[in-house]
């Protein structure tokens, strides 16, 4: 297994939310941006709302998770950033993947592997 590149500069964060393509879902949104190098890197954000940091940081392992897990099933060269939603918190994992994998295929991000 080898690690997520991650995004980890606020100005990378804000260049991926001014210029990058958004898709949303109940769950999650996701911002994404062509990048320079041939692997995708990925930030998550989790906010105060979503509640204590013991609740944000199981949502971001299960974000990060999911990532991991469908990249081989992406687009390589690709900024990324999940931005979870308040539903996130209760959400069932197969929820949140099914909900990962749907807004990547709207935004034309999926791997198209016969």
């Amino acid at each position: 297994m080898k690690p997520t590149m991650s995004v980890k500069e606020n100005y990378e964060f804000r260049r991926i939310y001014a210029k990058g393509r958004s898709g949303v879902s109940p769950y999650l949104v996701i911002y994404a941006r062509p990048n320079r190098r041939g692997h995708n890197r990925l930030g998550v954000t989790a906010s105060t709302k979503l509640g204590h940091a013991v609740v944000r940081n199981r949502v971001r392992r299960r974000l990060r998770e999911i990532f991991r897990l469908n990249q081989d099933k992406l687009k390589q060269g690709y900024d990324f950033i999940l931005v979870a939603r308040t539903r996130a918190v209760g959400a069932e994992y197969r929820e949140l993947e099914r909900a990962f994998l749907g807004v990547c295929k709207r935004l034309g991000l999926r791997e198209d592997k016969p």
